[in-house]
């Protein structure tokens, strides 16, 4: 596998259909995004920043991002532990606050709460471990300057299910 790898995205300001930029707060927030071979994304800001709610805007995308790493980190150790996963949750939040220091809005952490069901007669202690590694091996949780946390609860399957 190389060690470099390249991704790339196309994002166009839908929201200059609602008309151009005159102020701050008359202006769409909407855009696009367009990756190869994917469906488009639709977003916005955040409604903080007077955005649409119903539109995943990038402070979302960001958690959902880091949660996903973490999970995709996380199923593959197992798999390669020999660790039966039957069922995966995670309930992220971000926080984000304006750093007087900085004197810029920005993340100070990400909490990861993931909920893991493995098979009966696993060893739970290895699982609950492999979210530490996990978390040292996950891309996005390295490419960002702020804790992620996680507070993972790993449960073992009764021998009925």
């Amino acid at each position: 596998m190389s060690s470099t790898h390249r991704f790339a995205a196309h994002l166009e300001w839908t929201g200059a259909a609602s008309g151009p930029v005159r102020d701050y707060e008359g202006y769409s927030r909407e855009y696009r995004v367009d990756i190869e071979g994917k469906p488009s994304l639709r977003g916005s800001a955040a409604p903080p920043f007077r955005g649409s709610p119903e539109l995943h805007n990038p402070e979302d995308l960001l958690v959902a991002s880091l949660s996903a790493c973490h999970c995709l980190s996380y199923l593959a150790l197992c798999a390669r532990a020999g660790i039966v996963v039957l069922s995966y949750e995670d309930d992220a939040s971000g926080v984000m606050a304006f750093d007087r220091t900085a004197k810029v809005m920005k993340f100070s952490e990400v909490m990861l709460r993931p909920r893991v069901r493995i098979a009966a007669g696993a060893d739970v202690d290895k699982a609950r471990a492999l979210h530490e590694t996990a978390h040292h091996e996950c891309f996005i949780a390295n490419s960002v300057n702020f804790p992620v946390r996680n507070e993972p609860l790993v449960t073992l399957a009764t021998l009925e299910g």
